[in-house]
């Protein structure tokens, strides 16, 4: 159990999700409510189809609730335009994914930098590019991949792909890191060494993380665990009943 104190970064009050298949509506989320402290690593888990995906996506404005609010630092941003949303992931919001989706004609660092190379006009980024190189290469040296600067994607492991990913994800020094099954695409010992670098990160920069995964010994790492069971949250209470 966590001994941090509570400072809600980010809250979701009755969020409810269903696609629709043609004439087909398939709920995803019923009503979830959940919410996540500054500084607080977080697990979501729960068998395929229950919803943690798309919970994760919601929470990082990739898609909108039917109903239900978001609201991250107090504001909500479930509502936000297309415009803001990207403003709100761009600099605050930091995304790492199972496939880990970088760009293969560019090398590690260039994909670190793709971030704030999209933030800011040619000459704005020109003006700063010592300093963000720096940074990006400050990040990758973070991940242990210091020595893979000018290596691309096609010559990286898994592992090392992810973590370029994660040092991507964080260029832009965020406030919340939202992992989609970072370690599902990687075999059990590289996976916790993936699992190490984002407790680090959360242990030593204070980074709120949710994080989620289908394996109970990957979530267990988290300080707490929301567990969804058919598209809503699963208490102790409901299993008892």
């Amino acid at each position: 159990m966590s001994t941090k104190p509570f400072q809600p970064l980010v809250v979701a009050t009755n969020i409810e999700k269903t696609y629709r298949k043609g004439p087909v509506a398939v709920p995803v989320l019923k009503g979830v409510d959940m919410s996540v402290a500054k500084g607080e690593l977080v697990s979501i888990i729960g068998q395929s189809g229950s919803g943690k995906s798309t919970l994760l996506h919601l929470l990082g404005t990739l898609d909108r609730p039917d109903a239900g609010e978001i609201h991250f630092e107090g504001n909500r941003i479930d509502n936000l335009a297309a415009a803001g949303r990207d403003v709100l992931r761009n600099r605050y919001i930091g995304l790492i994914f199972q496939f880990y989706h970088l760009l293969p004609e560019l090398t590690a660092i260039e994909n670190v930098l793709a971030p704030v190379m999209i933030r800011h006009s040619v000459l704005g980024y020109w003006a700063k590019r010592r300093e963000y190189r720096e940074r990006a290469k400050e990040l990758l040296d973070t991940v242990g991949l210091g020595h893979r600067l000018n290596h691309k994607p096609r010559e990286l492991s898994g592992g090392e792909m992810q973590r370029t990913a994660i040092a991507r994800a964080l260029i832009a020094d965020p406030k919340l890191l939202l992992a989609d099954e970072p370690t599902g695409n990687l075999d059990r010992e590289t996976g916790e060494g993936i699992l190490e670098v984002l407790r680090r990160l959360n242990t030593e920069r204070g980074l709120s993380i949710i994080m989620v995964t289908h394996d109970p010994a990957i979530a267990a790492g988290a300080d707490r665990t929301v567990n969804l069971v058919g598209g809503r949250v699963h208490t102790a209470n409901q299993a008892a009943a």
